[in-house]
């Protein structure tokens, strides 16, 4: 006994895949109301890795912070690890340290170095838009991040 099976046709869209060699932008700056809502509550007197800031003039992982500190950090895997362990070491000094960091909890650096660490964390509802130059030279507004945020506070 044979069956007939009628097939339907359907189109698939083909969506090339990001260029992954693209030299994606390190330096977003922080929304004003995230840091003046902690510096309100902190009063940071140190940014050791501001918005734009020329390395030239100095590096904030090769300098002594405040006493009072805000990091806002690159993003990249190796200078975020750099600036938490930096943070870390500097709160060892009795140096306060509030990170804004992306959630990342399953890391080798949140279990192994933040946890251990920290004195909070405080994760941020709904994702934060930073304001920054993007990978083609454009200057963007309220480009929401990849991640959700934590600060977290040594």
């Amino acid at each position: 006994m044979s069956k007939t099976i009628q097939l339907r046709t359907f189109t698939i869209k083909y969506t090339p895949m990001k260029n992954r060699n693209i030299e994606h932008k390190d330096d977003w700056k922080t929304p004003k109301y995230i840091y003046d809502e902690l510096n309100k509550e902190f009063n940071f007197d140190f940014d050791p890795c501001p918005y734009q800031h020329n390395l030239i003039l100095w590096d904030g992982l090769q300098i002594d912070w405040g006493k009072r500190n805000f990091i806002n950090p690159p993003y990249s895997r190796k200078l975020k690890e750099s600036f938490v362990q930096k943070a870390i070491e500097q709160s060892k000094q009795n140096k306060l340290c509030v990170m804004l960091l992306p959630v990342s909890t399953s890391t080798v650096l949140f279990h192994d170095y933040i946890l251990p660490n920290k004195k909070e964390i405080r994760f941020v509802r709904k994702r934060i838009k930073f304001s920054g130059y993007n990978t083609f030279g454009e200057y963007v507004e309220n480009k929401a991040g990849m991640h959700d945020s934590m600060i977290v506070i040594f």
